[in-house]
Parts: C-alpha cells; structure tokens; sequence
C-alpha cells in the first residue's frame, strides 16, 4: 500500500535536534526494529504518538512534531491474509512480551518479522497502535526506509526553523 498524508511523533527532547534519525530506535530497539535497526515510530494523529512515545508511567517531557509523507511499499498489518505470508498474526503483533524476549534470546518476533518486510523490498508498515487508551483507529507507520525523494519521502514540517534554534 501507500500513505501520502500528515504523520506525527512524540520525541524525547534529546532527539527532538534529528527528528529525522531514528536513532533512538537504533540504540534501543522498539516492537518492530531490533537494536542496531534505525526507525521512526509515527503515527496518524497527534494524540496517538504521545500515547506511544509515554507508554511506561507519567508523561514525561515531549516534543511533538510532524511531517509531510509520500511512502511507498508499506506493508498493511490490518490483512490477517498478508500477515499469515509472514508467519505473522494480530495477535503476534499485539504481544505485550516483546520486550522480556529481546532480553532472552536477543531478537522479539515483531522484530524478526520486520527483518523480513525489509528483505521483502518494503518501506515500512501500517499497524493499529498498542498503546495503552488507543483505539482501533489508532494507527501508526514504522518506517525502516525514508528519505527527501521517493519512493520513501518524508519531510519534517520546521517552516519556521523551531527544533534548529
């Protein structure tokens, strides 16, 4: 599938200077990149990407920016169909221990299943948002590729220079 449209993310002020990194990510891991992995985590809608950038406890200090995108070759996780292809399901997806089995054997399923969609040529992908208070039609993108050009085209919206100052 592809997205053009507004997308949105809560950074922890460290990274609010490289919005565009996906270092965090990177360093950590998250649900769908293991460590060493760059990725962005945004979402659909505003309140969506704070609910998932202070999943663990009180909010915490939040920048929250957006971006313009034109993403090809993402891979739709609402398709139990496209997932099964993958060895994946909804529920594999929503697995609340992806956290306790990248301690344990190195790699969470989520995170293996994204290696896969790499391999496969994609983008990134849509998937409903796991947060705690989410909805359904909460929905984020996690990209592994992006860029300023397509097929993978995202651009932070700074017109007045803010996150430079």
């Amino acid at each position: 599938m592809q997205f053009a449209g507004k997308l949105y993310r809560a950074l922890n002020p460290i990274y609010a200077r490289e919005p565009l990194s996906g270092r965090g990510a990177q360093l950590y891991g998250g649900r769908f990149n293991p460590k060493g992995m760059a990725a962005l985590y945004l979402s659909l809608s505003p309140l969506a990407a704070l609910r998932e950038a202070n999943q663990v406890g009180s909010l915490q200090p939040t920048t929250l920016v957006s971006y313009n995108a034109d993403i090809a070759k993402l891979f739709d996780c609402r398709a139990e169909s496209e997932l099964a292809r993958f060895g994946m399901s909804g529920a594999g997806l929503a697995d609340a221990s992806w956290r306790e089995q990248m301690r344990r054997q190195g790699e969470a399923r989520t995170q293996t299943f994204a290696r896969e969609l790499v391999g496969a040529g994609f983008s990134g992908l849509l998937v409903r948002s796991f947060a705690v208070g989410a909805t359904d039609d909460d929905l984020n993108i996690v990209l592994w590729r992006w860029g300023d050009s397509p097929p993978a085209l995202l651009t932070l919206i700074d017109d007045e220079g803010r996150l430079s100052r």
